[in-house]
């Protein structure tokens, strides 16, 4: 059974909340497009290539709204994912940017730390991270004043409380246009619209990342189980969307 079929099932306020999802975009368009003279919009989506984004992207291009894509392509992703990026570059009206990490910080830290590192500690799983995702997002958030994501507050415990904005980074503006959707919501938007998608889906990866860092989940599971699933519950996320106090944000800069 396919995602589609199994999943594809809209809350009663479906349109609804596609009709605030639109809004807010069409919104972040207007205040974060390209300046006069810029190269480029002062927003930008990143795009894990999961449902949720390609349905983001699907509605930036469907809307042609002044905002363009990234995606972080770690040097560990699935073949399934890497074929979805080509896809939907030589598709998408939207600009689509691939940023990948500094290749002499990945050679140094698997010559030092084994190819396997990830499941030795959470310090080593993070410092992964940090290398393959967390430098290059400052690279791809480079001179922008906000992103857009696709966090949903049912994915997880810890996002249950994710706002359609989120201005604590001084930095720049989080958007998560879909916070209040549900994951039946997700999938009758893709099977309305006929959006492609990762087909790693069909075999019950709700949440897909790197590789060696992501696993199908069972009946009942929470979505992102199949995440990091040796650790513990509290410490499953790499550094994108963790809330940092202010002070630390300030030391980033």
């Amino acid at each position: 059974m396919s995602a589609i079929e199994l999943n594809a099932r809209p809350s009663a306020d479906f349109e609804a909340k596609l009709e605030e999802t639109a809004q807010l975009l069409k919104q972040i368009a207007a205040d974060y497009g390209s300046p006069a003279g810029a190269a480029s919009a002062l927003v930008s989506q990143a795009s894990s290539l999961g449902a949720e984004d390609m349905v983001i992207t699907h509605l930036i291009n469907a809307l042609q709204l002044d905002i363009g894509v990234f995606v972080l392509e770690t040097g560990m992703l699935h073949q399934e994912t890497l074929e979805l990026l080509a896809q939907l570059q030589a598709s998408s009206r939207a600009p689509v940017a691939v940023f990948k990490p500094v290749n002499e910080s990945v050679v140094t830290f698997v010559a030092r730390e084994g190819k396997d590192a990830m499941y030795q500690s959470i310090e080593l799983r993070k410092a992964c991270c940090n290398i393959r995702k967390m430098e290059p997002l400052e690279r791809a958030l480079a001179g922008k004043k906000a992103w857009i994501t696709g966090l949903r507050r049912e994915q997880s415990g810890a996002r249950a409380e994710v706002p359609l904005s989120d201005s604590s980074d001084f930095r720049r503006i989080k958007f998560n246009p879909l916070a209040n959707w549900r994951w039946g919501d997700v999938w009758h938007y893709i099977s309305l619209h006929q959006v492609a998608y990762n087909p790693l889906h069909d075999q019950f990866f709700p949440s897909i990342g790197c590789a060696p860092c992501t696993r199908a989940i069972s009946l009942g599971e929470d979505f992102r189980s199949g995440r990091w699933w040796w650790e513990d519950e509290t410490a499953k996320e790499c550094g994108l969307h963790v809330q940092q106090p202010v002070s630390a944000l300030k030391e980033t800069t």
